[in-house]
């Protein structure tokens, strides 16, 4: 299987939409779940309407990024800005558990053979 270079999109474009920043929140986890509180707005930003439209139901981070083509990091200043103007909620995934509550590694190495067998 060959590989393809990831498209990040033209430069110009994407400075347009962040108007410029580089810098993201790492408030917005790969998986935090995005909900929409609100209906884009006429004027609006056509990524903030998209994103919106999106995320009706919970919609994860990446899932935003890769039905709009757009790199995490500029999603996440999306993200940033309609969190900001409180048109959406994030919900953040649960803290990791104790490696005591995880799986025996050996039980993982079984489940790891299974699935390499079928």
């Amino acid at each position: 299987m060959t590989r393809r270079p990831v498209d990040t999109g033209d430069p110009d474009r994407l400075y347009t939409i962040t108007g410029g920043r580089s810098r993201a929140d790492d408030a917005f986890d790969l998986v935090t779940l995005i909900v929409s509180e609100s209906a884009p707005t006429a004027g609006m930003q056509s990524e903030h309407a998209r994103i919106l439209d999106l995320c009706r139901h919970p919609t994860a981070l990446v899932e935003i990024a890769a039905e709009m083509k757009l790199p995490i990091t500029v999603v996440r200043i999306l993200l940033g800005d309609l969190l900001a103007m409180g048109r959406i909620t994030a919900r953040h995934p649960p803290p990791p558990r104790s490696l005591a509550a995880l799986p025996d590694s050996a039980l993982l190495m079984e489940v790891l053979h299974g699935l390499r067998n079928l």
